[in-house]
């Protein structure tokens, strides 16, 4: 092969591989990225109507309990509210046994859409007492969440406890 056919031709390999290279570079790793992400949406897409289908298939069993919950909810009327959550204390102090010392409620209006009721709570009592009452504030109807639970004892047995609860309640003010 004369010099100059092997130098034309080595040009024309070059020019083939540099163009295949920036082929790869500007065409090929582009598109199978946006291939590969497409194909990731998909699949996120497919899951969510998979999941929308099922949310409609429970639509009864979502709205009743939603409306379980919006029924359990404090009152929007502060005073209300806490005569009703006081009212409450009241009956499971009673159902349990324990006594109450006190009852520290604040207010908290972060947003408008809701309010939130926070009490710290002290109570006296043996274990059986003070956990009856825990147990109680967990199964009534308003629905509180218990933030915290603290158990002192102020004897050497043990026989006589202290409980300190912070509890949260919440108080709807837009209902749909």
């Amino acid at each position: 092969m004369k010099i100059e056919n092997r130098q034309k031709f080595l040009l024309i390999v070059t020019i083939a591989v540099v163009a295949l290279w920036l082929g790869d570079l500007l065409l090929f790793e582009p598109l199978g990225k946006w291939w590969s992400t497409r194909s990731h949406n998909i699949a996120q897409l497919q899951k969510d109507v998979k999941h929308g289908k099922s949310l409609l298939l429970n639509e009864a069993g979502i709205r009743s309990n939603w409306d379980e919950m919006r029924t359990n909810t404090l009152p929007a009327k502060t005073s209300l509210a806490e005569q009703q959550l006081l009212r409450a204390f009241d009956s499971w102090s009673q159902e349990s046994g324990a006594t109450i010392t006190g009852i520290t409620p604040q207010w908290k209006n972060d947003t408008t859409n809701y309010l939130t009721l926070n009490c710290r709570v002290e109570a006296t009592g043996d274990l059986g007492t003070l956990s009856r009452f825990v147990y109680d504030i967990e199964k009534g109807p308003p629905g509180l969440k218990l933030d915290s639970v603290e158990f002192s004892t102020h004897d050497n047995f043990g026989q006589q406890l202290t409980l300190g609860l912070q509890v949260s309640g919440l108080a709807l003010t837009t209902l749909k």
